[in-house]
């Protein structure tokens, strides 16, 4: 589950039902479903299991003109950094989950809305992948090996180069977007005429 922007765009220019949609689906839905889950476990005095909740490599890097979902997306993150530090075994009196967070920067999707290419794996390829990488003793993991390389890449460069180069990646996608709707805008005017 997620929602990002229709394409990237300054803060302010989000309404408020943007705002409210992208914090249920990428904040709430993650915290409930986890809670849930959680309890269940607990609840059962399992002795082991795993809870594997997708972020994505935006919760990784400063993202001009996307900073809510990044934002949203570096949430995921902790969150499952810090549950993962409470129950992997540091209390004898609870279960021993292990609580991942997986990284993936572009899948073939309809949110991406790009082709599978050798950086972008269908989400079939993504998940077989990700399934191999389940109790792994980081809880912080990139399962696809373009991605993670990516993603070391962009750690050895400095973040002012790193938010430069994103913003002017968004900055030409926001031209874009800002361009269709546009175009958008004059089709409903001549249908209205």
């Amino acid at each position: 589950v997620g929602v990002s922007y229709r394409y990237p765009r300054y803060f302010h220019e989000l309404n408020d039902t943007e705002v409210r949609d992208l914090t249920q689906m990428n904040v709430d839905s993650t915290t409930w479903m986890t809670r849930y889950v959680l309890d269940g476990m607990v609840q059962r005095q399992q002795k082991r299991g795993a809870i594997v909740n997708i972020s994505s490599g935006s919760a990784m890097y400063t993202l001009p003109l996307l900073a809510q979902y990044s934002a949203a997306k570096s949430y995921i993150e902790k969150l499952s950094r810090a549950l993962n530090a409470e129950y992997n075994g540091n209390n004898p009196k609870l279960p021993n989950i292990s609580v991942q967070c997986q990284i993936p920067f572009y899948v073939a999707t309809k949110l991406a809305k790009m082709r599978k290419s050798a950086m972008v794996p269908t989400p079939a390829e993504y998940v077989a992948m990700a399934m191999r990488w389940v109790g792994h003793s980081d809880c912080v993991v990139s399962p696809f090996s373009l991605h993670a390389i990516q993603g070391w890449v962009l750690d050895q460069l400095p973040d002012s180069i790193v938010s430069k180069i994103i913003m002017d990646m968004h900055l030409a996608i926001r031209k874009k977007g800002i361009k269709k709707d546009a175009k958008l805008a004059e089709e409903a005017g001549k249908k209205k005429e």
